[in-house]
């Protein structure tokens, strides 16, 4: 059986900034926040990271400093998704003289590719770095998905460990467990569906919640993992306003706003990325108010 990187939640990591770059002190104080609050594991440089505007330089440095600060505490995931497979391979690379515990790999944006060409694509990597695979199906941003065929046979390989299912598609992930078995680790990609795939077998989450409440998102995997569906399902209730209000505007627009909202991150954005509408600003501080964290 492929070793798992991780089970329960890990959190896509908001990349915090100032007006010259990285925003290193306040990376500092949400990684320890994390951890503290009891996640599994941190992702660093992924979609929530903002990792599109990400300068070379700034994705090594980022990451050299966030495994650095964690200090093997939980495992760090690198985000080197692209839509250059060469391109993705050298951030692998990086992530792999960095010290980074595993890569997570999207499916390619823009050109796209078909069957074979993802199979390629994520192959490739795999078989030239010595890290696990993480692979990452989130067609909404990336115009293609994968099927479960594909992730059986990417389950072959040696390489790659698992998969981050945000296609949405519980069916699909439902498919995709009974032919993988356990030679594919699957994780939740979105939040509001972390109970029915941890409920069909999945190992956890990828979070971006669990920047704001990375407690509670702990204790929504554990009662999963330990099988209190009542009690998951009561904290799935409870969370259920805050992960719309996440995603009412693209992330991690919203996320960002949450976390300035808390005091906890000055708020920051690249573009095309701006602040938040009022009208959706609203409904996001209500959702806080409604689990008192402000």
């Amino acid at each position: 059986m492929k070793r798992t990187v991780f089970t329960g939640c890990a959190t896509a990591m908001i990349t915090p900034y100032t007006e010259s770059g990285i925003d290193y002190e306040t990376m500092a104080a949400l990684i320890d926040r994390q951890i503290q609050g009891g996640v599994s594991a941190l992702v660093i440089s992924g979609t929530t990271g903002e990792a599109a505007t990400l300068s070379p330089e700034e994705r090594r440095s980022l990451l050299r400093f966030s495994i650095g600060h964690t200090a093997g505490r939980v495992p760090v995931i690198a985000g080197i998704g692209g839509n250059d497979t060469e391109l993705s391979l050298r951030h692998a690379r990086d992530a792999e003289a960095a010290g980074a515990d595993a890569v997570l790999l999207s499916t390619p944006y823009y050109n796209k590719a078909t069957e074979r060409g993802l199979f390629q694509h994520f192959t490739h990597v795999a078989d030239c770095i010595g890290l696990p695979v993480i692979v990452y199906n989130v067609p909404g941003r990336t115009g293609i998905a994968c099927t479960a065929e594909l992730y059986a046979r990417l389950a072959e390989h040696p390489g790659i460990c698992g998969v981050k299912e945000a296609s949405g598609d519980v069916s699909l992930v439902s498919r995709t467990i009974r032919l993988c078995g356990d030679a594919l680790t699957v994780w939740s990609g979105n939040d509001d569906q972390t109970l029915p795939i941890m409920a069909l077998g999945g190992h956890g989450v990828i979070s971006v919640a669990s920047n704001v409440v990375p407690q509670e998102m702990s204790e929504l995997c554990a009662a999963l993992l330990s099988g209190d569906l009542p009690g998951a399902r009561g904290l799935h209730f409870r969370l259920a306003p805050l992960f719309d209000a996440l995603f009412c505007q693209v992330n991690p627009i919203p996320v960002k706003t949450a976390l300035c909202l808390l005091g906890l991150a000055p708020l920051s954005f690249r573009l095309p990325l701006c602040a938040m509408d009022d009208p959706h600003k609203a409904r996001l501080t209500d959702a806080l108010r409604e689990l008192h964290l402000i």
